[in-house]
């Protein structure tokens, strides 16, 4: 049910977020927005930890005030076929250290990248309660196997920078304060436990660094026929070793 619905999350992500919206003078509850300097000092950091296949995406929001009690924030992250979110983990998460993570499809935890499409993870981000006004999100991420290539080869899985969404409850859409906003308003799911539609204002030209990348290892192409080889060899010598004890029963038992 969770995934039929989040699918048409994903429809309307493409299909209705990126227009602007064009909202009716008002302001009850939406006077964040009246004051951009806010929203503008907002800083998104992704780091990737850990080495190998299996590393830890960590999503820092950083606010230059107090975040509101009544804003929601919604990370969008487009993974791409070299990667992916293991959604058995993410569950577990969910239940032990409270990470909210919704995808937006199935993903085949043992496909290989050139079999495998992209998909969406939403992440909604927890208040850091060692750093006021800081919003975190730990994430593992796993890379898929390649296809072999030369010799010491490795490729770099290209990790693209998070969307940041927001909403506020006491902010209606419709009720925005200016015709001329600034920012877009998209659509997603409401919350990890409410997958409903909601309207979130969309930040863009976030402070951030360039995209990150996994270093992931591939196999050597040079040595399939050395592996193959040794194989039939190994194969071979059993069968003609077997064959002969089959062959010595008969004897034995006379």
């Amino acid at each position: 049910m969770d995934m039929m619905l989040l699918s048409c999350v994903c429809f309307l992500w493409v299909g209705c977020g990126l227009s602007v919206a064009q909202p009716e003078k008002g302001g009850d509850g939406c006077d964040f927005l009246k004051t951009t300097q806010w929203l503008d000092s907002v800083k998104v950091a992704m780091n990737l930890t850990k080495s190998g296949f299996h590393r830890d995406l960590i999503y820092t929001v950083q606010f230059g005030a107090p975040f509101p009690e009544d804003f929601e924030a919604l990370l969008v992250q487009n993974v791409s076929s070299g990667v992916y979110m293991d959604v058995y983990q993410l569950q577990t998460l969910r239940k032990d250290a409270g990470l909210h993570v919704l995808l937006d499809s199935e993903v085949d935890l043992e496909a290989p990248a050139y079999e495998s499409p992209g998909f969406t993870a939403f992440i909604y981000p927890r208040p850091d309660p060692t750093t006021p006004g800081h919003l975190t999100a730990t994430v593992p991420i796993h890379g898929r196997y390649h296809r072999p290539s030369g010799p010491g080869t490795h490729v770099q899985v290209e990790i693209k920078y998070t969307k940041l969404l927001l909403k506020s409850d006491s902010c209606e859409h419709g009720k925005l304060p200016f015709s001329n906003l600034p920012y877009k308003i998209v659509y997603g799911p409401c919350s990890v436990h409410n997958v409903s539609i909601c309207s979130w204002i969309e930040i863009e030209h976030l402070q951030v660094p360039q995209s990150l990348a996994m270093d992931l290892p591939v196999g050597d192409k040079s040595l399939l026929f050395l592996v193959c080889g040794g194989t039939l060899f190994k194969a071979t010598v059993y069968i003609a070793a077997f064959r002969n004890i089959i062959c010595a029963i008969p004897d034995l038992v006379l």
